[in-house]
């Protein structure tokens, strides 16, 4: 009887190579793998495992954010150089979908970011004339991220204020009415503040009425977002004359020389926000009232 061996080179030598492929591989060929959220990569050069949570541009490179499992995160230059249960794998940056489904009711119907039940797909109302204004872009961003959606439905315009100093003129120049109600979020809006006296001023003004300023308590919007997000346990206590956002960023351990780190960083806070679970309740409530305000009848 004839004895059968394994023929690790096959009939062709020439097709593959054994080192490189197959059950024999000692040298595995590098493959492609997208970055996809939730897949777990350890980087060679470094020994760093963790799960991919994003992946962005910054200086022109595309980043893979990978965060361990004590929830620290580091990024590390899209490509080669990564593996993935054990073989070697060259990352590329996944595919744009759009989800197919998101968060729902427990009978199955669609919500927005803001837990609002999202309306059927239709084109964005005509904008109103009544406006919410924000301070400035990451509050802006931030609004877009969780009520976006919703804003766009009912046809509300999100302005930047650029301080809240501009905002007695901003209306004086606005107009408000009963038709042209102006809803303003403010940072740091507590007692004794600036910002709370600013908002008095309005509140007693002539077009008062027509007018409501709201605010959370926090120094910067970025303190909205629940400090879990990033892997903390409670937002820094920067003290008073530090850049509460460079210092935000030195607590964290990401890289605060410039502004084009501040920028980068706060994209990647806005990146680990989901829906309004992630949010403050001092900044969602003061949202919806002024939503409310501006569509009212």
């Amino acid at each position: 009887m004839a004895r059968v061996t394994a023929d690790r080179y096959g009939t062709d030598v020439l097709a593959s190579d054994p080192h490189r492929s197959g059950a024999y591989a000692h040298r595995p060929t590098t493959t492609e793998r997208p970055a996809e959220p939730g897949l777990v990569v350890e980087e060679v050069a470094t020994g760093w495992v963790g799960a991919v949570v994003g992946v962005e541009k910054s200086g022109g490179v595309h980043l893979v954010v990978l965060e361990d499992r004590r929830g620290a995160t580091r990024s590390f230059p899209l490509g080669a150089g990564f593996w993935v249960d054990g073989k070697p794998v060259r990352l590329t940056a996944p595919a744009r979908q759009r989800p197919a489904s998101g968060p729902r009711t427990a009978g199955g119907r669609a919500l927005t970011a803001s837990g609002s039940i999202a309306a059927p797909q239709r084109r964005a109302r005509v904008a109103r004339a009544s406006r919410i204004w924000v301070e400035g872009r990451h509050d802006a961003e931030l609004v877009e991220r969780v009520w976006g959606d919703d804003l766009r439905v009912e046809g509300v315009v999100v302005e930047l204020l650029d301080g809240v100093d501009n905002l007695e003129a901003a209306l004086r120049d606005f107009g408000p009415g009963p038709t042209r109600r102006a809803g303003v979020l403010v940072d740091h809006l507590v007692p004794g503040s600036k910002e709370q006296r600013i908002a008095e001023r309005v509140r007693r003004g002539p077009q008062g009425a027509h007018v409501l300023v709201l605010g959370h308590p926090y120094v910067d919007v970025w303190q909205a977002v629940r400090p879990e997000r990033v892997g903390l346990r409670a937002w820094p206590d920067v003290p008073r004359g530090q850049d509460i956002k460079v210092g935000t960023l030195r607590a964290l351990g990401w890289p605060h020389a410039d502004q084009g780190d501040v920028a980068r960083g706060w994209k990647r806070i806005l990146g680990r926000v989901r829906d309004y679970k992630d949010l403050s309740p001092a900044l969602l409530g003061r949202m919806e009232e002024l939503i409310d305000f501006v569509t009212a009848p």
